[in-house]
């Protein structure tokens, strides 16, 4: 909390499961907050020490993900002490090297063991996973190109088999009614 647009970075990553590159790609006029969501449609790189936008990693990294209101409320929060902030202007100035230092900094600070940034959108997919979400909705929140990438996730998900044996137990000893 004590750098603002370290915190609002890592709340974007986490909350929204977008790539470091789409973060820093993020314009004003990428957020919606009246249908609460974000447009992902860019990627920032950086090239030969210039900054370089370009198309998303794959076409169905293009989406428009709805956001939870309370990161809604926290975006337009942190927008609003941006001065003159323009539709155009990059929200997160910052370079991925940026991003890697404060994780470390975070992590130290907090005494636990450092992870990689791109592992915020893991435990992002991890948490859908265990909210019950199926493979398709997360590939499409997350712009994986094929569910297959979402699979990899396979380990995750839980076995449904003890719950299909329990309801087919419940239907068995539920007594039947006639119908005159």
């Amino acid at each position: 909390m004590d750098k603002p647009v370290s915190y609002y970075a890592f709340e974007m990553l986490y909350w929204c499961g977008i790539r470091e590159g789409e973060l820093l790609a993020l314009t004003a006029g990428d957020f919606d907050f009246e249908r609460g969501t974000v447009t992902i449609n860019k990627s920032y790189q950086r090239i030969d020490g210039r900054d370089v936008i370009t198309e998303p990693k794959t076409p169905k990294s293009n989406r428009v993900i709805k956001m939870p209101d309370f990161l809604i409320e926290e975006i337009k929060e942190y927008l609003s002490k941006l001065y003159g902030m323009q539709k155009s202007d990059r929200v997160f100035n910052i370079t991925k090297n940026y991003l890697h230092r404060e994780m470390t900094r975070g992590a130290d600070e907090a005494g636990v063991k450092r992870i990689r940034i791109h592992d915020l959108r893991h435990s992002h997919i991890s948490l859908l996973i265990e909210m019950g979400y199926s493979a398709v909705a997360i590939a499409d929140r997350v712009g994986h190109e094929s569910i297959n990438i979402t699979y990899n996730y396979a380990h995750l998900f839980p076995s449904t088999q003890m719950d299909m044996a329990d309801k087919l137990n419940n239907f068995r000893k539920e007594p039947t009614q006639n119908v005159s």
